[in-house]
């Protein structure tokens, strides 16, 4: 071949591909993987077959027709798209259903620990395991302080951090949420099961139940109220109900804790003093508080002794805790396990019990619990069990999820709502067949796990294995442990929910929230007069109609522009300082500075909090335009909010300002037309579009014209199908002056002669 060929075979080459580069649009790694084209395959290649080669030569050696680098372009395409439906039939390989990568990723999601675990550096073990036996510390004695205000044994707070921890630990995706007993989930579990033995004495009547009876009953209704508990969270988690933690209002949630808060107190005040239990099977907070004020003459010296040192030297650990926060071991020092630890010996070494009466802590069966399937016992209400398991879910749900987000949000990882709550309630579900009344996050547990820098939920697991260790070996050693002490560790652990609610009600009044001051207040004095049930009744229902009342509420601002020459439409907060219709802007100058301006829907601001949602501005105040109502709707339509809004707009047409009184003189001109800016209605159902096509109707029937701008498109098919256009509305117009103008025209039209 002549050398001057094989010069125009490269150029022509050359050529071919700057041609078909823009249609290719490949990157350099798809240029790479692409085939050469075969006018550069060297001769002699092993790569090439001889025919394949001739058939280059061939074309090399002839001119490039017009025709040819399209061609080539074409097949070089057809190359590089087999070649990624190569790879992605490779790569939708491992994501088809069923497929063992497709099972891998969904048991990695559901069951967290599977993909943490395989993760997990050997680095952060020393500290897990520290964070582990802090957490433990306090977790063990806790756990048999509350199982006090449940009415159970001992033994049950420890299976109730026992299980359900470890359960959490692998199905949780929060690395500092302590799983176990809880307060006031305590408090309410032991409500329950004090209303239930009622029943039990009615049953045995006019005889008194044998104590093992009633601690079987007892444990019967707090594994069957923690089985109820765990199947509403867990449904709670699986239809995606992560939501409802913030459905109860700060203000309700605070005054029920601080409701709790005292009526614990109350309860535990008798026994730190000492005084003998009342005779009444179901009494309320304020009951129990007359009792211990009737009878402070029966007072137990010693025990109130014992309580009140108790109660002195955890706030001594706390205060010097505060006064050295650099020394580190003293950080450490758990404070609840030294109180314990320096009662039970004083008792033992000064015979309490014997030589002074103080009630103690005696022999308990510790052992495993056996598995069993929980069953509501006899004499026991399955209805009580259900809204007793209904309001524990709530409150549990509320503050674990917390928590848990709280401290994901400290240490910079997410955690997810609805996966918490199939965690708690597999937590719960499983345990109730191992004993343990409802258990959920404690927040005091939780900090102190994220003090100790625990990384993973592996301080989890070894806070549950010293708990068992506990439960097989400690409780021997407890048994001259006074149990004022116990009480008093509850005393001091009440005391830090209550140590917020001041700053709340400072908070409150200063900002001058009255509505949440007085629900605050008045939800805490329903718990204690009334019944701890009734505090968070209150608390639910009345968030709930708070919620709902706000979603009920449409919201649509009434636009105006400026008395100066500024044609730009801008909210209107207030009507007060332009009361006398005679101040508004004229409809047809409106229009004739619209015209002159050429304003267009950039001039309409569409920000929350701009400088346009004031009643002033450098031009001066704003006026509504006469007999015109522009009127901006800030949100979705739908069933639950459209429901007003033929009132809101019937309010706007009188005073041009939803604040104003309905007793008032109506203050604007009669409506002529409505335009409705849409531009924050992103989507609308059927309901709320009945409704609007009504309004439209009647607008007709009125002679209003009505107009409507800046539709989106799922909102303009809606319109079309309902019939709108035949309503007597337009909504084709991309900006509100567009409108505006056209309705100038059509109420022209109207009134010439």
């Amino acid at each position: 071949m002549p050398p001057g060929n094989d010069e125009n075979s490269d150029a022509s080459t050359a050529r071919s591909h700057n041609e078909t580069a823009p249609l290719l649009q490949q990157s350099p790694s798809e240029a790479s993987l692409s085939p050469a084209p075969a006018s550069a395959t060297p001769h002699g290649s092993s790569d090439s077959s001889p025919t394949s080669e001739h058939e280059a030569w061939i074309a090399s050696s002839q001119p490039a027709s017009r025709e040819a680098p399209r061609q080539r372009g074409l097949q070089r395409l057809q190359q590089l798209q087999q070649l990624r439906q190569r790879q992605d039939q490779g790569a939708n390989a491992h994501s088809q259903p069923f497929s063992r990568k497709w099972w891998f990723r969904r048991i990695r999601y559901y069951v967290p620990i599977v993909g943490w675990l395989t993760t997990y550096s050997l680095g952060n073990l020393a500290t897990d395991i520290k964070a582990g036996f802090m957490v433990a510390c306090l977790l063990v004695p806790q756990t048999l302080s509350y199982s006090a205000l449940t009415h159970l044994p001992p033994a049950y707070g420890l299976y109730a951090a026992l299980v359900p921890a470890l359960v959490y630990a692998m199905l949780g995706t929060s690395r500092h949420l302590s799983m176990g007993p809880e307060a006031l989930i305590s408090v309410l579990t032991g409500t329950l099961v004090k209303g239930q033995i009622k029943h039990l004495y009615a049953a045995y009547s006019p005889n008194i139940p044998p104590p093992d009876a009633i601690d079987r009953f007892a444990a019967g209704v707090s594994c069957a109220v923690a089985l109820a508990t765990g199947l509403f969270t867990f449904a709670l988690g699986i239809f995606r109900f992560g939501f409802l933690d913030s459905m109860i209002s700060e203000s309700s949630l605070r005054g029920f804790i601080s409701g709790t808060a005292i009526f614990i107190l109350v309860g535990q005040t008798r026994i730190v003093l000492g005084i003998p239990p009342s005779t009444s099977v179901h009494s309320t907070p304020l009951n129990d508080l007359k009792y211990i004020l009737t009878h402070l003459h029966q007072t137990h010296a010693a025990t109130a002794v014992v309580s009140l040192a108790s109660m002195a030297l955890l706030l001594l650990l706390r205060v010097a805790k505060r006064r050295f926060k650099t020394t580190q071991w003293l950080q450490l020092v758990p404070d609840t396990l030294v109180v314990i630890i320096a009662a039970t010996t004083a008792s033992w070494a000064t015979e309490l019990n014997a030589t002074h009466g103080v009630g103690i802590f005696g022999r308990v069966d510790g052992g495993l619990p056996k598995p069993a399937i929980p069953r509501i016992p006899a004499y026991a209400e399955s209805k009580d069990i259900v809204s007793s398991a209904i309001t524990i879910t709530m409150i549990g749900v509320v503050e674990s999820v917390i928590v848990a987000r709280e401290y994901a949000s400290r240490n910079h990882y997410a955690v997810s709502s609805n996966r918490e709550l199939v965690a708690l309630g597999m937590s719960n579900i499983v345990g109730s067949a191992f004993g343990a009344y409802p258990a959920f996050g404690s927040l005091s547990r939780s900090k102190l796990n994220d003090r100790a820098q625990a990384k993973s939920q592996i301080s989890g697991i070894v806070a549950t294995a010293l708990v068992l260790v506990s439960l097989l070996g400690l409780l021997p050693y407890l048994y001259h442990l006074p149990l004022s002490v116990l009480s008093a560790i509850i005393v001091d652990a009440v005391g830090s929910l209550l140590s917020a609610t001041p700053g709340a009600i400072a908070f409150l009044f200063g900002v001058r929230a009255w509505a949440d001051l007085f629900l605050l207040l008045f939800i805490c004095m329903c718990s204690i007069v009334s019944s701890v049930e009734t505090g968070i009744l209150l608390a639910v229902v009345i968030s709930l109609i708070m919620v709902i009342k706000r979603s009920n509420t449409p919201r649509i601002r009434l636009l105006g522009r400026s008395a100066v020459d500024i044609p730009e439409l801008r909210p209107i907060s207030n009507l007060a300082p332009f009361s006398n219709s005679s101040r508004c802007i004229s409809f047809g100058s409106f229009v004739n500075d619209a015209q002159t301006h050429n304003v267009r829907q950039e001039n309409v601001s569409d920000s929350e909090g701009s400088p346009y949602d004031s009643d002033q501005d450098a031009g001066g105040l704003l006026r509504p335009t006469e007999g015109v109502l522009i009127v901006r709707v800030e949100e979705p339509l739908y069933f639950a909010n459209a429901g007003q809004l033929h009132a809101r707009l019937n309010r706007l047409e009188m005073f041009g300002d939803l604040s104003v009184h309905p007793s008032e003189a109506p203050q604007m001109k009669p409506t002529r037309a409505v335009v409705f800016d849409l531009v924050g209605m992103a989507d609308i159902d059927g309901s709320a579009l009945e409704i609007l096509l009504n309004i439209v109707r009647e607008y007709g029937r009125r002679g209003v014209r009505a107009a409507f701008a800046r539709v989106c498109d799922d909102v303009r098919t809606k319109f079309g199908l309902s019939g709108m256009a035949e309503a007597g509305a337009e909504y084709e117009f991309e900006d509100i002056h567009s409108a505006l103008l056209h309705v100038e025209r059509q109420l022209t039209v109207s009134i010439a002669p």
